[in-house]
């Protein structure tokens, strides 16, 4: 399958990241058509020209017209859906998902998925502290990365769809990693920091704390705002990933309060220096 605009697309899921993807692509030209929840998100997209057509209801004809199928669900939700309204996918189809976590989700599906079908995950590196279609915004994949999951049930042509999918949207890297190596990757990266900006933010409860912030403490706590209802079922699914991380953590930290308590200034030093030679290599040149 060649992802031209001919190509008729469908949307499970209309919220933050779907709506993010329907407008991207419709911009392009391609048609979109969307299953979600809520009628008032499928008015609102229809109306502000982000889809072409919606429903609240998995209707088989709407599900089998489709060639290319973006799922923007939570996990659980995710495999639950696949095993309910496979039997109406379009023989060729190729689906593609937007979920935090895989190792947990891929194999799942890609085991129960019918043979005609094929499934390759992939992990837009993007969002924001707001939710809904109404807040998505197709610029937040610009200057994102973009990472695909494929495993050897994946054909050659569906990871090059699928990377494709980033190019196309504007995705600034577009990545290959097994789905394990994923996992382990956004355990640090992405858990492990919303772990922190929660734990940080729980761990203070003054009066008007936010009179007497700086940058420095808006900075750290941006992800602190948090959809716990998703993260806290992404957390459990990398679980023992996420504990690993976890305890690294806790492993630097203490040794930084270490040096505070030994007036171990010459060690501080070095972490600081360490930590702002890593963090150099993120910065946009």
């Amino acid at each position: 399958m060649m992802l031209d605009t001919s190509k008729k697309i469908l949307i499970v899921g209309l919220g933050l990241i779907g709506g993010s993807y329907a407008k991207a692509l419709r911009k392009l030209g391609f048609k979109i058509s969307a299953i979600t929840l809520n009628q008032s998100d499928i008015d609102y997209a229809v109306e502000n020209g982000i889809i072409d057509e919606g429903y609240t209801e998995p209707l088989p004809e709407v599900i089998e017209n489709a060639e290319l199928i973006i799922f923007a669900l939570y996990p659980k939700t995710f495999v639950e859906w696949i095993e309910k309204y496979q039997q109406f996918f379009k023989s060729g189809a190729l689906l593609t998902d937007v979920t935090g976590v895989k190792s947990s989700v891929v194999y799942k599906i890609q085991d129960i998925l019918r043979p005609d079908v094929e499934f390759i995950a992939a992990h837009p590196m993007a969002g924001k502290e707001v939710y809904g279609v109404q807040n998505s915004d197709p610029k937040i994949f610009h200057g994102a990365n973009y990472i695909v999951t494929p495993t050897e049930k994946n054909t050659d042509s569906a990871l090059e769809d699928c990377l494709e999918l980033g190019r196309l949207m504007g995705f600034n890297r577009v990545s290959v990693l097994t789905p394990e190596k994923h996992d382990e990757m956004i355990g640090f990266v992405s858990q492990l920091t919303h772990c922190i900006a929660v734990s940080l933010m729980n761990c203070y409860d003054g009066e008007k704390l936010q009179d007497y912030t700086g940058d420095s403490f808006r900075d750290l706590t941006r992800i602190a705002r948090i959809n716990d209802e998703m993260w806290s079922e992404l957390f459990l699914l990398n679980k023992e990933t996420l504990l690993e991380q976890m305890d690294k953590f806790l492993s630097e930290f203490g040794k930084l309060r270490k040096t505070l308590e030994n007036g171990d200034r010459e060690t501080m030093r070095e972490m600081m220096r360490v930590s702002t030679k890593r963090r150099a290599l993120f910065d946009k040149k």
